[in-house]
């Protein structure tokens, strides 16, 4: 059964997809998922989070300082960076360029450790990277959403602080507590948490995909070539910044997928939470189809490139 739902799992990106193209085609398989249902899908998947945490992942901040306050800063730089400017770039309307910006200025998402599995980079690192990242979300995703969509449309940054606490923060701590309470249970949990996490976030982005099929379809040019270049730059400029920065291959690896891969279940419940226009939410469900296939390709493109023996014993000695 564990391997079964190991493979499942693996094959996320896939099921992403397909979803989201049967949510185009028709809605309502996926429409019913809405509202308390998309915030409780979201809590399961930070739930299933806070329940693989462990003291090691907190420690990862001690062994790997220098790269983790890159990945971090990179995080909440760049891509925040990024949205910005291509919001503008593509002309979006404003719904679609707040969305933009609000999915970049996300932490990364718990699919990236799973990416840097599957392309041979340090899961170790990813892990404490998304930890904090998602810890220090809280602060930085309200602050950056308001300063940079201010302007163009209303942000409430009191209800963007309230709604990551109650959505990330409180299920993570929640799995923490369980997991240090409960361990006989959260043992016999943990083999299917990131199934069950796969299976929320289909859900979750099938639903809004199919909630705005039509102005998707109508908008579909340059509202998807703002989502994957935002990705695309994402990973391109975390790899490039670490080389230049670190030098250190598997390094840029790791926190290239951690910079392109955001948590946009967390930006699709942040926006239909703390926003008038229901379009704020769709660059968010269109970033998690885009950020899992192009962490796919990376991945595959990754994992066949030999490493150097220098490397393979960085990754070893990095290995949880």
């Amino acid at each position: 059964m564990r391997r079964l739902l190991a493979r499942l799992t693996a094959l996320f990106p896939l099921w992403v997809l397909a979803a989201s193209l049967l949510a185009l085609a028709y809605p309502p398989l996926f429409t019913w998922f809405r509202g308390p249902l998309i915030t409780a899908g979201l809590g399961v998947i930070m739930l299933g989070m806070g329940l693989t945490l462990t003291v090691e992942d907190f420690r990862g901040v001690a062994r790997y300082p220098r790269q983790v306050a890159l990945g971090v800063a990179l995080q909440y730089t760049v891509m925040p960076a990024l949205g910005w400017s291509l919001g503008y770039l593509f002309r979006l309307p404003a719904p679609f360029a707040a969305g933009l910006v609000l999915v970049a200025c996300c932490p990364g998402g718990t699919a990236s450790n799973v990416i840097a599995f599957l392309a041979r980079a340090n899961v170790a690192l990813s892990v404490t990277m998304t930890t904090c990242s998602t810890l220090l979300a809280a602060l930085m995703t309200p602050t950056l959403t308001t300063l940079l969509v201010g302007s163009r449309v209303a942000v409430d940054p009191w209800g963007l602080f309230r709604s990551t606490v109650e959505v990330v923060l409180l299920p993570v701590a929640a799995g923490l507590v369980l997991r240090r309470v409960t361990p006989r249970l959260t043992q016999r949990i943990l083999p299917a948490a990131p199934f069950a996490a796969v299976v929320m976030i289909v859900l979750i982005v099938a639903s809004i995909i199919g909630a705005g099929r039509q102005t998707i379809l109508s908008a579909a040019a340059p509202l998807f070539g703002a989502v994957v270049s935002l990705h695309a730059g994402g990973f391109g400029l975390g790899y490039l910044i670490t080389r230049l920065a670190a030098g250190d291959v598997v390094a840029a690896r790791t926190i290239s997928i951690e910079v392109g891969m955001q948590n946009s279940g967390l930006g699709v419940v942040l926006a239909r939470q703390n926003f008038a226009s229901p379009l704020v939410a769709i660059p968010s469900a269109i970033s998690s189809l885009t950020h899992c296939l192009i962490g796919s390709f990376v991945a595959a493109l990754w994992s066949r490139r030999p490493r150097a023996a220098g490397e393979a014993a960085e990754a070893a000695a990095a290995a949880p």
